[in-house]
């Protein structure tokens, strides 16, 4: 066994390993970017190492200094975690090449997967069945062009290299095939540095079904499956495990196809085999096709641990390490149903935009798994996934584990940025998914009523403005008048609105609000908060950032200075702003081109995302700020227009 490894990674999977290094007696060594310094994986590791700056390339994918930080630290081997070099077969050839253990697989069978064209053609060699599609070297378009219409519409262009959704497109007709072609390569050549593309049959009613698998380099044995159907934009969203509705006979057939496929490539380690399932008639063993194979631990590997009870990541260290399998098939089985949601930092409402932050407070209910890479404090940086955490349950039934997940996100208090806890919230009650009925276009039939942003009640601001009057049972009331209460005018701002309150204290932890048309009496104790002489069961905190009501969900405000004036508006939308920081990939128009409204200006990377800036009215280019490849920060002015009277004029 190893006595010291090193996890080149950050964040929440960095802590996992950590977790479970730490209960095997395994040392480890962590590293790390400049705006890193003081992270929690840092601060969990027994030795920390420096690699630069704040962008992956200057730090997280320097392969050269990572192989070198582990030399210098005596460790022994390398775990990737997942993202980053994680599949990176140079990176693996290097790591062995300096005498040090790779905690995954070889690099020659991350190289088999890793190019889906090429793992598609293996697959069908070895007897798994893959999507009906194109898979040539020829991308020229028109040749790509008839392929599609050989496929037959609609299709998915998706890159050879890479995952995540980036350089994927649906197209759905003929005459957006260009378009999507050309926005694909682009992404896909930005994110993997390769502009290949392939094409796919798309399956209209399809759900994403994927199986774990775990080798030793000669046998394998599969772990069973999980649904990650629940998807926005082909990023996953909630994963679940055992897949709703799945049968013996479907999962055995699951099972033994993606054990094939990972001895095909004599596969080490813990990987994913992926299928598309077509769910139009219920599911059958004749309905699934492999799309690829994920060559590293998956981000929902938790809802696997939580109903087979093995802990993967100790199962990697420990085969790495040159021990055999630690179970045959036979002896796993499946106990209980999981759920695991992805708790982001990112603006719902506003087409999910990737959001930043300084976490003013954080929270996470005791009776759920939450895997996290930040704690109260820490910033929610623009170079990295904005991701906050996972939320992880299990219940006897998927019924009940339905029930603990709703619990536990309306028990998650985070304050300081956006989330998208209520989105989460929402999905966890929302009637198809309950009853199984998922399929990988839930999300999207359903977006509007998903994404509302919830409102407070009377109630909820009522308790934010008798928390911010300072009712509190352990301070004793003063300031009574002509035997009369003291009142308060207590204005608070949530999302960008005014709210008026008149709070009168009424004695110790107890007062009267006025709002501008109910009045509630509110009280606090050791036991909570009461509310017209209810008690209630939210939480309220007060915090650098404002103060916070959690009370299913979460609601932010703060109190506005009476003394700051209003600032003017910016132009009656002529300036197009940098929504948060990141890199200016293209700028599409020049000074004095004429566009008009949702016409294309520009695309800002961002948070491993490309985001595209549209005009939201007919102008003229007046002012082009940037140029392609500017970092720029967030509300950073870009482009600026004017009327066509005022140029006229």
């Amino acid at each position: 066994m190893f006595d010291k490894i090193l996890i080149a990674n950050r964040g929440e999977i960095a802590c996992r390993v950590i977790e479970t290094a730490r209960r095997m007696g395994v040392r480890t060594v962590a590293v790390f970017s400049k705006p890193d310094a003081q992270a929690r994986h840092v601060e969990m590791a027994d030795e920390a190492v420096a690699l630069g700056g704040a962008a992956p390339a200057e730090s997280y994918l320097k392969g050269d200094a990572i192989v070198a930080a582990a030399q210098a630290t005596g460790a022994q081997a390398i775990h990737p975690g997942y993202g980053f070099l994680s599949e990176n077969p140079d990176f693996v050839d290097a790591v062995v090449a300096a005498g040090l253990d790779f905690i995954g697989p070889s690099a020659e069978a991350i190289r088999a997967m890793g190019l889906k064209d090429a793992a598609k053609a293996l697959m069908a060699e070895a007897g798994v069945p893959v999507v009906p599609g194109y898979q040539g070297d020829d991308q020229d378009p028109g040749h790509l062009e008839v392929e599609a219409a050989k496929i037959g519409y609609p299709v998915l262009i998706k890159a050879v290299a890479g995952g995540g959704g980036k350089g994927m497109r649906l197209v759905e007709s003929p005459d957006a095939f260009v378009s999507a072609f050309e926005a694909a390569k682009s992404e896909a050549l930005g994110a993997f540095g390769n502009d290949a593309v392939l094409i796919e049959k798309f399956i209209d009613t399809p759900r994403h079904i994927e199986v774990q698998v775990f080798g030793d380099g000669a046998r394998a044995v599969h772990l069973f499956e999980r649904d990650c159907s629940l998807q926005r934009r082909h990023q996953k969203v909630i994963e679940e495990a055992p897949a709703p509705g799945m049968t013996d006979e479907m999962r055995a057939a699951m099972g033994d196809a993606a054990v094939r496929a990972a001895e095909a490539i004599g596969y080490k380690g813990a990987g994913t085999v992926e299928f598309i399932v077509d769910a139009s008639n219920g599911l059958r063993p004749d309905r699934f096709w492999f799309m690829e194979m994920n060559t590293r631990l998956q981000v929902e590997h938790p809802v696997t641990e939580a109903i087979t009870a093995v802990d993967l990541v100790e199962w990697q260290i420990r085969v790495a390490a040159g021990e055999p399998l630690p179970a045959a098939q036979d002896d796993l089985s499946v106990s209980g149903h999981a759920l695991e949601a992805r708790i982001y930092a990112e603006d719902v409402p506003k087409g999910f935009l990737p959001a930043t932050g300084t976490l003013a407070h954080l929270r996470f209910p005791e009776d759920a798994r939450a895997d996290t890479g930040v704690r109260t404090g820490d910033t929610i940086s623009p170079w990295y996934d904005p991701m906050i955490a996972k939320l992880i349950v299990h219940g006897p039934t998927r019924a009940a584990a339905l029930r603990k997940l709703e619990r536990g996100l309306s028990r998650t208090e985070v304050a300081g940025s956006v989330t998208n806890l209520a989105f989460l919230r929402a999905l966890a009650r929302h009637e198809g998914f309950v009853a199984g009925q998922v399929d990988t276009g839930l999300i999207g039939r359903d977006l509007e009523a998903l994404v509302v942003d919830p409102r407070p009640c009377t109630r909820t601001l009522a308790l934010a403005a008798a928390a911010a009057a300072g009712i509190d049972a352990r301070v004793p009331t003063q300031g009574f008048s002509l035997w009369a209460p003291l009142a308060q005018d207590i204005p608070l701002l949530h999302a960008g609105e005014l709210i008026a309150a008149r709070v009168a204290h009424t004695g110790p932890g107890q007062g009267n609000v006025l709002l501008s048309d109910v009045a509630h009496s509110v009280e606090t104790s050791e036991a909570g908060w009461r509310v017209d002489g209810a008690p209630v069961s939210a939480q309220v905190v007060q915090h650098a950032a404002g103060l916070s009501v959690f009370w299913g969900n979460g609601y932010h405000f703060t109190q506005p200075d009476p003394l700051a004036r209003e600032g003017t508006a910016s132009g009656g939308g002529n300036l197009v702003e940098a929504p948060m920081p990141g890199l200016v990939k293209a700028v599409f128009v020049a000074q004095g081109a004429a566009v008009e409204a949702g016409a294309r200006l520009a695309v800002l990377e961002a948070m491993k995302m490309e985001h595209t800036l549209s005009a939201v009215r007919d102008g003229i280019v007046a002012e082009v700020f940037v140029t392609d490849g500017a970092q720029v920060e967030a509300g950073a002015a870009l482009i600026r227009l004017e009327d066509p009277d005022e140029v006229a004029a």
